[in-house]
């Protein structure tokens, strides 16, 4: 029996609306404190971030994206995975491709999202400090953590 192995690669322009498409579905699997009106509001940033972001990677499996991961200065702006491939150590392959070739030791992390910073802290991000807000300013409290 063959199994399905997941490769890290680059993310094409081409590929930013699935990209995006799995943000959108990973947001709703993990953050259930998210509305519609907040979904509204982060699609187009999300999308339009791809473009921006220095260092950007996607998973694979069978040559289909299943997930990615952006880093800046050494902080991981995005990590996001179809929900069906969680637990699959698929998020731990993004993550250490960023430790490895993009030098990341800092994350922010929604506080709200418990599974997402136990993750984290698996991994060896510690707690810095935490702001009340996110960056576009909405009450979601977000932990600040470095490895």
């Amino acid at each position: 029996m063959c199994e399905d192995i997941m490769v890290i690669d680059e993310i094409r322009p081409d590929e930013y609306d699935r990209a995006a498409e799995l943000w959108e579905a990973s947001v709703r699997a993990t953050h259930d404190f998210v509305t519609e009106a907040d979904l509204d509001v982060f699609r187009p940033l999300v999308r339009a971030s791809f473009g921006e972001i220095a260092q950007l990677a996607g998973l694979r499996e069978d040559g289909r994206l299943i997930g990615f991961i952006g880093v800046e200065d050494g902080n991981v702006e995005m990590l996001f995975l179809d929900p069906s491939y969680r637990g699959r150590g698929g998020g731990s392959l993004l993550l250490e491709h960023a430790f490895t070739h993009f030098a990341a030791t800092s994350v922010d992390v929604n506080e709200q999202n418990p599974q997402a910073v136990g993750f984290y802290e698996h991994h060896g991000f510690r707690f810095v400090s935490r702001s009340t807000h996110d960056s576009t300013g909405k009450p979601y409290p977000i932990l600040h953590l470095t490895r």
